[in-house]
């Protein structure tokens, strides 16, 4: 589900099934880098665009997570735990940031939840169907890393 009030209805109704927030992490850049950091932000919203359109009706697709890439890593992560505390308070059970900044691995053991890192892939000079290619082969590797995170938790509880 996307972060739409049409779609909170939705999930007000069958909110018991929808147990998981995707929250792309993107960078902001304005004084150098700021090509590169754009293809980041682009190529992670679209993967998370198809991953909720995959697994529309258990996932929520939560406004991205934006800083500004020269903020310290412990104010970033400081920031995204007041999100995790809040998500959780009111009931996710998962929670999975995607990236392709590599900045986030380093602190990813402070993340109370999945923390997913893609290489960024320029799509911009990209004919639509090799587009299309590209995307559904990242998505073929991302959909079983979350459904084996799924299963782990739930044969848990």
């Amino acid at each position: 589900m996307k972060w739409q009030a049409k779609e909170m209805d939705t999930y007000l109704q069958s909110k018991e099934y929808v147990d998981t927030a995707l929250i792309p992490l993107i960078p902001i850049a304005w004084q150098k880098d700021v090509k590169s950091t754009v293809a980041m932000g682009e190529f992670i919203s679209i993967i998370t665009y198809e991953v909720e359109r995959q697994f529309h009706g258990r996932v929520i697709h939560f406004p991205a997570f934006t800083y500004v890439k020269n903020e310290e890593m412990s104010e970033r992560v400081s920031r995204l735990k007041e999100w995790v505390k809040e998500l959780t308070s009111g009931g996710v059970s998962h929670i999975i940031f995607l990236t392709s900044d590599g900045e986030w691995k380093i602190s990813e053991q402070e993340l109370e939840g999945m923390l997913i890192w893609l290489p960024t892939i320029p799509l911009e000079h990209m004919e639509t169907s090799y587009k299309r290619e590209v995307i559904s082969d990242q998505l073929k590797q991302l959909i079983p890393i979350m459904t084996n995170k799924w299963q782990n938790n739930s044969a848990k509880r």
